[in-house]
């Protein structure tokens, strides 16, 4: 299938395969579904360079991620050289129009995983992202809750707030910022701007960078480092689910689940897209800087060396290749500790996402806070032990 788009022929390799088995939708179902809210799309991926997450084996497999454009593309596919903290390099495409994005997604992109800078000036972000991540058990009012305090926030220091879905269990907020200022202080802006929502809403907020720390909703400011991408509005994720903007007054009444592949072309075509007017509404950081420079300096986040003394009761359970094989294990571990078992709350499951070489693992660990000391069990072989490195 051979498509033409802005007078550009785009391929379409096997169209009818299917990419999301629980609903059968193919891939001609994600072209389509991308043409229709191609210029809200665009919005968010445009004159940027992405990440290539790729489901070659459909949306309920694992992806693998490639920096590097393929050797093997047509002329117009436009490249940027990145730099990152490593010290590598990368070519990565950058997403100049429909064309573009149609291509990736017949890569087996289902969403898009966009730099927070535009081609044209990769040291200065234009946009500054909140990320709120709940810990398991935490519900839809309390995010939408956390969400408004960030963008009272936001707002109260120049900025004008946008807030979608995450197309998973999180919320996204965005502000358009000045393309003036480096990856480091757009993240201390943005660390200002969690420090400043967990003083305000104690308790169902916080900036605690440590994960068993955390209560309630975190902001992960850390989103605007450098090596970091985000899935981008419209976004389809791999459950389905679309990353969809919204309006503020309707963020606390809307149902993340209804936006969906099948349904977002019909609210997208009646109402719009709410982010419309996001290219015209460029602020200043001056004003979170000066929050920041105003708030007490604690201990900075890992940077990849060394160990800390933990705070909490935390062990180690499993490294899996994949999420199933980590949850297989977890649940032997709960077999031979059931009394420690019965006592976990579900924030005391860490779950964690690891990025490996190209692809994901999963690391479980088990915080052992509401379990009495004298019960708690010792740190014991994992149940799995996966190595991402091996063979590096």
């Amino acid at each position: 299938m051979t498509l033409e788009v802005d007078g550009r022929e785009v391929k379409i390799t096997n169209p009818d395969r299917v990419v999301f088995p629980q609903t059968g939708h193919t891939k001609r179902d994600l072209i389509a579904y991308y043409q229709t809210v191609a210029e809200g799309a665009l919005r968010g991926v445009a004159d940027r360079p992405v990440i290539l997450k790729r489901f070659v084996h459909g949306a309920d497999q694992a992806a693998f991620f490639q920096k590097r454009a393929p050797a093997k593309r047509p002329a117009w596919v436009d490249v940027v050289e990145l730099s990152y903290p490593s010290g590598r390099t990368a070519d990565e495409v950058v997403i100049r129009d429909l064309a573009h994005l149609l291509w990736t997604v017949n890569l087996g992109c289902v969403d898009l995983n966009p730099h927070p800078v535009r081609a044209d000036d990769l040291d200065h972000p234009d946009e500054l992202r909140i990320d709120l991540d709940p810990v398991p058990g935490i519900g839809w009012d309390q995010i939408v809750r956390v969400a408004l305090v960030a963008r009272d926030v936001l707002e109260e220091h120049g900025l004008a707030a946008w807030p979608k879905t995450s197309g998973s269990r999180g919320f996204h907020v965005y502000a358009r910022i000045e393309p003036r200022w480096p990856f480091r202080d757009v993240r201390r802006a943005a660390e200002a701007v969690a420090r400043e929502v967990e003083r305000r809403a104690p308790g169902i907020a916080t900036s605690r960078w440590w994960k068993e720390e955390r209560e309630g909703v975190f902001l992960d400011f850390n989103q605007n480092a450098r090596d970091r991408t985000v899935a981008s509005a419209y976004s389809v994720r791999p459950t389905g689910l679309v990353s969809a903007p919204l309006r503020w007054d309707e963020a606390e009444g809307c149902d993340p689940e209804a936006f969906t592949l099948v349904t977002m072309p019909d609210r997208y075509g009646e109402a719009g897209d709410p982010w419309a007017g996001m290219d015209e509404e460029e602020g200043s950081l001056d004003g979170l800087l000066e929050l920041a420079d105003g708030q007490e300096p604690r201990p900075a986040p890992p940077k990849g060396t060394g160990r800390r003394t933990p705070t909490m009761p935390v062990i180690e359970i499993a490294r899996a290749e994949t999420k199933d094989e980590a949850m297989a294990g977890f649940e032997r571990w709960k077999d031979r500790h059931p009394g420690v078992a019965e006592r976990l709350q579900p924030a005391d499951v860490l779950v964690d996402s690891m990025r490996g070489r190209s692809s994901t693992w999963t690391r479980i660990r088990v915080n052992l806070q509401h379990v009495p000391e004298g019960e708690r069990p010792a740190q014991e072989p994992l149940e799995v032990d996966y190595d991402p490195w091996r063979g590096r």
